[in-house]
C-alpha cells in the first residue's frame, strides 16, 4: 500500500523537496528492529535492491499489539536496476516457526504468522519472516486499515472486479454484487478483507487484496493525480497519515530510489503454498517449502525476473501468480 505512493508520488515528493520533508514528518516511527542483532539476521540484499516489509493491521499504533493481528502481510522488494519491483503477499495464517518475543512469554513454536504481531510487535514480525523467507528486511511499513480508506476517498473511489455476490460479515452487512464495481474506501477495505464466503478462504482474501493495490495505482494514474497538485496532495497527506514507518525510513530517498517505477512495472505475488491443513486445532496454510525457498533465494538474489520467466503459472494456491 505505501508502494502505491511511493511509485506515484515518488517524482513529486523527489522534485519538492520541503514538501517530501514535510510529508516524511507526518510518518509515525516505531524501532522495528528493536532487538535484532545484525549477526542473526539474513545478509542484505544485493546493491541498489531494497526489500521493505508492508504490514495491514486495524491498528496504528505499533505497541498495541495484545489483541491486534496483522491482517495483510507484504514483502515488496525493489530490483537494483530500479526497473522492476514485485510484491509477495504472504497469507496471515501461513504457518511457520515463529521465535521466542522479547518478553520471553510467547513464541518459539509453530504458529500462524500474524501471531508474531499479536506476541511481540513489529520486531518480533520481521524476525518471523526473515526466518521464514531468508530476506533481510530493510525497512518496514504499517498501514493504518480504516485511515487507508481516506487514501480510497481522496481518489474518489476504485474500481474492483466482484468475482461472486456476497454479503460482508461485518456490520453494516454490505452486499457486494457480482461484476466490476465502483467502491469508496470503507466499502473495498470491508470487501477485500472478505474470506468465509469463497471456498479457498486465505487465498481468496489475499488475492483481492493485491487487486485492490492494483486497482488503487490504476486509479491514481488514470485521474491524472501526479498533474494536479490539489489531488495529489490529498492523496499524499493521506498516505502518510495512515502509515508507520521504521525510524530509518526516508521517504524522499525511498521515493528517489522507485522514482521511475509506473503500476506497469509492479508485479504482484502469492507466497507459494501447498494448500490448507489442520494445525493444532487450527486451520491453517501450508507452506510449499520447495517453491517458497526458490522464489526468496531469487528474492535475496535479486533474481526475481528471471525466476517468473523460468516459472510455470502454478494453481490459484500455488503462490507465484503473476497480476
Amino acid at each position: 500500500m505505501l508502494a502505491a505512493l511511493l511509485l506515484l508520488g515518488g517524482g513529486a515528493l523527489v522534485a519538492v523537496g520541503a514538501y517530501g520533508r514535510s510529508l516524511d514528518g507526518n510518518l509515525a516511527r516505531t524501532d522495528a528492529f528493536a532487538g535484532l542483532p545484525e549477526s542473526a539476521r539474513p545478509t542484505q540484499s544485493v546493491t541498489g535492491a531494497m526489500n521493505v516489509l508492508l504490514l495491514g493491521s486495524d491498528s496504528r499504533d505499533p505497541d498495541k499489539t495484545a489483541d491486534s493481528r496483522t491482517d495483510t502481510i507484504m514483502l515488496l522488494h525493489l530490483d537494483a536496476d530500479h526497473q522492476k519491483a514485485e510484491v509477495i503477499s504472504i497469507p496471515r495464517d501461513t504457518w511457520v516457526h515463529v521465535p521466542r518475543s522479547a518478553d520471553g512469554r510467547h513464541g518459539d513454536t509453530m504458529a500462524k504468522i500474524n501471531s508474531a504481531y499479536a506476541w511481540g510487535g513489529t520486531p518480533l514480525t520481521v524476525q518471523t519472516v526473515e526466518g521464514f523467507t531468508g530476506v533481510h528486511v530493510d525497512h518496514v511499513a504499517l498501514v493504518d486499515f480504516a485511515g487507508f480508506a481516506q487514501v480510497v476517498d481522496a481518489l474518489g473511489g476504485v474500481d474492483l472486479k466482484i468475482e461472486k455476490t456476497i454479503t460482508s460479515i461485518h456490520a453494516p452487512h454490505r452486499t457486494f454484487e457480482k461484476g466490476t464495481r465502483h467502491l469508496n474506501g470503507a466499502e473495498a477495505l470491508d470487501y477485500v478483507r472478505q474470506r468465509y464466503q469463497f471456498s479457498d478462504g486465505d487465498f481468496s482474501r489475499e488475492r483481492h487484496q493485491r487487486e485492490f493495490l492494483q486497482a488503487l495505482l490504476d486509479r491514481a494514474a488514470g485521474i491524472g493525480t501526479l498533474s494536479n497538485p490539489v489531488k495529489l496532495n490529498a492523496f499524499l497527506q493521506a498516505v502518510t497519515k495512515s502509515v508507520t514507518v521504521d525510524e530509518d525510513f526516508d521517504l524522499v530517498n525511498v521515493a528517489l530510489e522507485l522514482r521511475d517505477l509506473r503500476s506497469d512495472d509492479l508485479t504482484f505475488l502469492g507466497s507459494p503454498s501447498a494448500g490448507t491443513g489442520m494445525k493444532s486445532g487450527q486451520s491453517v496454510v501450508l507452506p510449499d517449502s520447495a517453491k517458497a525457498k526458490a522464489l526468496y533465494q531469487a528474492v535475496a538474489d535479486d533474481t526475481v525476473q528471471q525466476y517468473l520467466t523460468e516459472t510455470a503459472t502454478p494453481s490459484p494456491t500455488g503462490g507465484a501468480t503473476q497480476h
